[in-house]
């Protein structure tokens, strides 16, 4: 029980869930980093709308916590991982702060939230996370050296379309994988596009699961 007048920490949930999908201990600087990013999201979010979770535990579960679901299904570290339509840097700066060895680039057009995400990665120091303020396909026009250059392409809350998996694709070395989440597992799961296949990730341990299209034909 807790104490009468004592507050939980949001941030325990995810210290309990390092462990099960990172496969090492929490850390004091984990705790510190998710802390201050945790509070800038907050603070942020009452003037800028970064997202609908609004609660300090629920930006925990449904962001934090939810981002690192994805590390099972990404190729061996290191990495290069281009999460495309970040927002408010999910999942790619969860990712990087729990595995620096995964190189992050942040594809987002939307310049309150590119300001927030510059913001972050001045703040927490983060040398390997880097960031193109622009829609996907009009960035690697506009600069076809991007072209090529991914381990992974990543991607939260988005309808995998044939146009949208091309795009993936261009930013993508060969045997790149491209990875989307999608709805909890145990939820029935639409026809996968072509290319596609659908992964059930069940931690019932941490009382989570998701299911996630990952590419086949590895791009």
């Amino acid at each position: 029980m807790t104490p009468k007048g004592s507050a939980v920490d949001p941030l325990n949930e995810l210290l309990a869930a390092i462990p099960s999908l990172a496969g090492r201990p929490a850390t004091g600087e984990d705790r510190q980093r998710f802390a201050r990013y945790l509070a800038l999201l907050i603070e942020w979010n009452r003037v800028h709308d970064l997202t609908g979770f609004k609660d300090p535990g629920a930006i925990v579960h449904g962001l934090f916590v939810d981002s690192l679901l994805f590390l099972p299904q990404l190729p061996a570290r290191p990495l290069r991982l281009l999460d495309i339509g970040s927002g408010a840097g999910i999942p790619g700066l969860p990712l990087h702060l729990i595995d620096p060895r995964i190189d992050v680039t942040l594809v987002e057009a939307r310049q309150k939230r590119v300001s927030f995400l510059r913001t972050v990665r001045r703040e927490l120091g983060l040398d390997g996370v880097h960031l193109v303020d622009a829609r996907a396909e009009d960035a690697i026009r506009e600069d076809p050296r991007l072209e090529g250059r991914y381990d992974v392409a990543v991607a939260r809350a988005v309808t995998p379309t044939g146009a949208f998996l091309t795009v993936c694709r261009r930013w993508l070395r060969p045997g790149g994988r491209i990875v989307i989440s999608g709805p909890p597992a145990s939820r029935p799961l639409p026809r996968a596009p072509a290319g596609m296949g659908w992964v059930r990730a069940s931690h019932p341990n941490l009382q989570l699961e998701r299911a996630f299209l990952v590419s086949t034909d590895e791009a």
